[in-house]
């Protein structure tokens, strides 16, 4: 990891893209303690990844828990088309898995 000035990557800015390109982040100090860091968009997508891979198995767990709990219901194929209709109407399953 490289830290610099601002006023140090207006002078070198490809010397410092080519860091962060090549996987070294570079850290820009600023006033009042307002950095950034410079990486790669390759670096910038995978950290995105992570991120959404991290929330989504947070969602898993979380929906894991919640089936282990007896939170959740289930339905045949037949009455997931059913609901599809204009005029479907809460079945007593329904009814009675929203009074928990």
């Amino acid at each position: 990891m490289i830290a610099t000035r601002q006023m140090d990557i207006r002078a070198n800015l490809k010397k410092y893209f080519d860091y962060a390109f090549n996987g070294e982040p570079v850290i820009v100090s600023r006033k009042e303690n307002k950095n950034v860091v410079v990486i790669s968009e390759k670096e910038y997508n995978d950290l995105l990844k992570a991120k959404r891979n991290a929330e989504y198995l947070e969602k898993l767990a979380r929906s894991h828990e919640e089936l282990e709990q007896g939170k959740t219901i289930s339905f045949s194929m037949e009455e997931l088309k059913a609901m599809e209709s204009d005029n479907w109407k809460p079945t007593q399953k329904i009814i009675d898995f929203m009074g928990k």
